[in-house]
This record gives C-alpha cells, sequence and structure tokens, in this order.
C-alpha cells in the first residue's frame, strides 16, 4: 500500500502535490517524495520520513512548475529503511521519465532478468516500482522506435507493460516534454481516481489513489480509472484515455474497503464509510445469530477505521456506542510499522483508555480486522486494566490466514495469529471472553450493497485464492525463506471462475 497524486495544474503545482500528499499520508509513513518539471527539467525531491519532515521551504521553492507527482511510501516489496527505495523513480533513457507507483509486482523477479538479458537495463534497487518504470520505458523505445513519442505509442507501450507485468500496479508517470500518463493494472487492485478543475487560466487534472485528494484539493471527481485502462494529459491540459489490456476483469482489493482506505473516500463507486456501515450491520446480525445468550453493556471501537462499523453494529444491538480509547495521533500506525517487537511497544504509547467507559462494564470491542494480533492482545489487556468485567471482540473483516502478494505487508504466515489456528484458539491468544468474525460472504455484500456491478473482489488473504493466476506455492515459499519464516501454501483454484478466468486472460502475458 502507498499513496500516488499525479497534478497537472496552471498555475505552480508544488503547494498542491503538498498538500495531496498530507491527504493520503495514511497510506504511507516511511518515505515521501515530490516530482514536477519546468522549463525541460525535472526537479525532485524524496527522502525518509513523513510528508511534514521531508519537506522544508527550501525544497519546496526548488519544486518549480505546473504539473508533477507524488508518493508516499508504504515498504512492502525491497527494504523498508532504504531511503533509495522512496519514490518517485527516475530514468532518462529513451526519454526522461519519472513513475510514482502504487501495488506490487508479482512476477518482478523474471522481469529484472529479462532486462538484465534482453532489455540491457540495470536495476539498482530491490524496488519492483524500479523494475516497473524499467519495462514501461523499453517498452515506449520499442512503441517509438527511438523516435518523436506521440500518444499511439504511450497506449502501444502500457499495453505492452499489460502483457508482461503480473500483479498489483496502479502508476502515474512524467513524460518529459509530453505530459502526464497513469495506468491501472488489469484487475484494477488498487484503487485509482481521476478528478478535473476548470480553473480560469484551463482545465487542471488531477490523478491520485483516493479521492480524499481531489476532494480536498478543490477538484470535481470525475471517476475511477478502469481495470487496464491508460489516461494522458499534455502540458496543455489535453486529456485523453484508451482501454490498453487485452482482457479485464474488475477485482479491486477488499482490504481497502476494510481499513487502507479513509472512510471519506469514494472507491469504485463505493463509499468507503457506507461499505463499513454495512459490515457493522452484518456483524451485528451475526452476533444475534451466534452469540444469542451474551450480553454487553458498550460498545467501543478501535480508532480509527472501526469506527462506522462498530457504530452500526451498537445501533443493531440496541447498546449505547462510546468511545473508550484515545489515539495519540504522533505515534505511528502499528500495522505498518515493521517489526512486531516495535509494534507490540507502540500499541500502548498510540492508544489510551477512558476508564469510565470500561470500569465494571461488559465491553464489545470492534476493530476492522485482526492480522497480527500483537495489537489486538494488547488492546484486551487495557480493557481489562482499566476494569471491564468481560472483553468480547468483533472484527469486521473474516480472519486473515493468507499472505497478500499485491501491495499490503502481511507476508507471512508466522506473522499471522489466523494463519494455523481456529477461531476458539484466537480468542484464547489474545485473552478475549468472546470473539465474532465476520463472514466472507457478508463482508462482499457489505461493499455489493453500495456498487451490486462489483462481481468480483481480491479476497486472497481470507482465502488463499490469487486473482492473478500466477502466484504459486514456491512464490510463497521464496517469500517465506526471504523473510526467515515458515513456507505456506496456495488454495487450490480450479473450482474458482474467477481465478480461473483471469488466469486465461493473462496467460500470454506471463513472464514467469
Amino acid at each position: 500500500m502507498c499513496g500516488i497524486l499525479g497534478i497537472v495544474a496552471t498555475t505552480a503545482v508544488n503547494q498542491l502535490l503538498y498538500d495531496g500528499l498530507q491527504v493520503i499520508q495514511h497510506r504511507g509513513q516511511d518515505a515521501a517524495g515530490i516530482a514536477t518539471t519546468e522549463g525541460g527539467r525535472f526537479l525532485m525531491h524524496k527522502g525518509s520520513g513523513l510528508v511534514r519532515d521531508v519537506f522544508r521551504t527550501r525544497n519546496m521553492r526548488n519544486l518549480q512548475g505546473n504539473w508533477g507527482i507524488g508518493h508516499v511510501r508504504y515498504p512492502t516489496a525491497g527494504s523498508a529503511d532504504n531511503p533509495a527505495e522512496a519514490q518517485p523513480f527516475y530514468v532518462n533513457s529513451p526519454f526522461g521519465l519519472m513513475l510514482a507507483h502504487n501495488g506490487n509486482l508479482t512476477n518482478s523477479e523474471a522481469l529484472k532478468r529479462e532486462m538484465f538479458l534482453a532489455d540491457l537495463r540495470h536495476i539498482n534497487t530491490n524496488s519492483d516500482s524500479e523494475v516497473l518504470l524499467n519495462v514501461l520505458a523499453h517498452e515506449l523505445q520499442a512503441a517509438s522506435n527511438g523516435c518523436k513519442l506521440d500518444e499511439k505509442a504511450i497506449f502501444q507501450a502500457v499495453a505492452a507493460v499489460h502483457r508482461r507485468c503480473r500483479g498489483a500496479y496502479a502508476a502515474v508517470v512524467m513524460i518529459a516534454g509530453y505530459g502526464l500518463l497513469a495506468f491501472r493494472d488489469p484487475y484494477g487492485i488498487r484503487p485509482l481516481v481521476i478528478g478535473r478543475n476548470d480553473a480560469p487560466a484551463g482545465t487542471e487534472w488531477i490523478v491520485s489513489s483516493e479521492s480524499v485528494a481531489v476532494d480536498a484539493l478543490g477538484f470535481k471527481l470525475l471517476r475511477d480509472v478502469e481495470p487496464g485502462e491508460a489516461i494522458v494529459i499534455d502540458m496543455e491540459g489535453n486529456f485523453r484515455s484508451r482501454a490498453c489490456a487485452e482482457s479485464t476483469v474488475h477485482a479491486p482489493c477488499m482490504f481497502e474497503y476494510v481499513y487502507l482506505a479513509r472512510p471519506d473516500s469514494l472507491i469504485d463507486g463505493v463509499s468507503v464509510y457506507e461499505a463499513r456501515l454495512k459490515m457493522g450491520e452484518y456483524l451485528a446480525a451475526k452476533f444475534h445469530r451466534t452469540m444469542p445468550h451474551v450480553e454487553v453493556d458498550v460498545v467501543i471501537p478501535i480508532p480509527d477505521s472501526s469506527r462506522p462499523a462498530a457504530l452500526e453494529m451498537a445501533n443493531q444491538l440496541g447498546v449505547p456506542y462510546r468511545e473508550g480509547f484515545v489515539k495519540n495521533r504522533y505515534i505511528g500506525r502499528t500495522f505498518i510499522m515493521p517489526g512486531q517487537a516495535v509494534r507490540r511497544k507502540s500499541v500502548r504509547q498510540k492508544l489510551n483508555t477512558i476508564h469510565q467507559e470500561f470500569k465494571g462494564k461488559r465491553v464489545l470491542l470492534v476493530d476492522d480486522s485482526i492480522v497480527r494480533g500483537t495489537t489486538s492482545q494488547e488492546i484486551v489487556s487495557m480493557a481489562r486494566d482499566a476494569g471491564a468485567t468481560k472483553v468480547y471482540f468483533a472484527s469486521a473483516a473474516p480472519p486473515v490466514r493468507h499472505a497478500n502478494v499485491y501491495g499490503i505487508d502481511m507476508p507471512t504466515r508466522a506473522e499471522l495469529i489466523g494463519s494455523d489456528r481456529d477461531e476458539a484458539e484466537i480468542c484464547a491468544a489474545i485473552g478475549a471472553d468472546g470473539l465474532l468474525y465476520q463472514d466472507l460472504d457478508d463482508l462482499r455484500a457489505s461493499v455489493q450493497a453500495i456498487n451490486p456491478s462489483l462481481q468480483y473482489f481480491e479476497t486472497s488473504c481470507f482465502d488463499g485464492k490469487y486473482v492473478t493466476g500466477d502466484v504459486t506455492a514456491d512464490y510463497l515459499h521464496g517469500i517465506e525463506h526471504r523473510r526467515g519464516s515458515q513456507p505456506v501454501t496456495v488454495e487450490d483454484t480450479d473450482g474458482d471462475p474467477v481465478a480461473n478466468q483471469l488466469d486465461l486472460n493473462l496467460a500470454s502475458g506471463s513472464s514467469d
């Protein structure tokens, strides 16, 4: 998970990019970067840390020009502590290109070998984003025959990228002397939206991971970038788009709706807030169905993303909703922080209890999900320390049992509390008096209730079915080996029409 932003404006773009990255800061706290262009030159500043820490006044003054891109990084592939992997990335052959990427390529190692042996390109970091950039650069050279670039060649190059690259990718690219390019993978796993502003001096455009940046910067949300689609905006503000993938199936990442996205975002026609309210509604129905004898005095969310689900659950149960935890916003999100020990230590620094809401009460805690279990265990302990007589725990998502390979840092079974435990064992491990998980079918229904046209979702971390059709047991074993963990298995998708359809769709593009 990262956040990307691209803007073509009629005035200086540096402040717009900075403000936009601040709005999508939740998508990555490891590093930030901005690149602009002015007078035929690329200008860039990037570094490790939050947006507010990376950029100073002197940096912003140097980022001149009316169009550019930005990125906030959350490490999933490569090294978390390597400043060289901050984005955007740059190449100057055959054209000057700057790229920012959200997602993860599942065949990046094979692509590296191809580029070294056939494309004669060298990759300097462990980032798959640099791989994506170099694949695009090679295909632009082939499509243009090394001559002047035009719209036809750009779309042809993106089509070739879709044939070669597997996995999840939403990208924004600056092409020197031409304009802004944005494209989304053929499954639409990671989000990307388009906005427009009719300014006095001409039309301005924005492309962002989430619609909140469009809203905050005063643009009007137009639509999502479609799976497999590429859009090109030239320096005069002319907009062109084309479907570049041979075949597509729309399967957005379910974890965006559960946890990753801000509640005020619209993703693929779905209000994240409304979807989370529906999750609470379905969760309450399951509570009535499976725990009819359990009585609770109060429903308390784990801030922030579980609030809508907890609110609706309390409404459906007829139980008071209360805020029982105060969040220290100057502590990073524990889910993003690398290292189990760091996450465990930071929980009590990040959250503090309001004792009055717990003392002598039977409390139902609601969280968006349970991933590693470290945070859940600490929170249950904090509730008991604050005087709760009973602590029940509800998750708005099903058990996370499998690796995510599409851009979320959940890569090994050893780190997932649900990988080899049933619900009773998980309940005991986190120290709760009772545990309630959302059913996967109900989770799908929560999103489809807002946009019925969405038929498929990327839900591999819950069911082990990988929509791109190329994730093998050997691939997952390789991830485990590099992380020094235990190997995992991949679900058989022979009976899954979505996985089979997707596998056939892109079989010609496999580079593994």
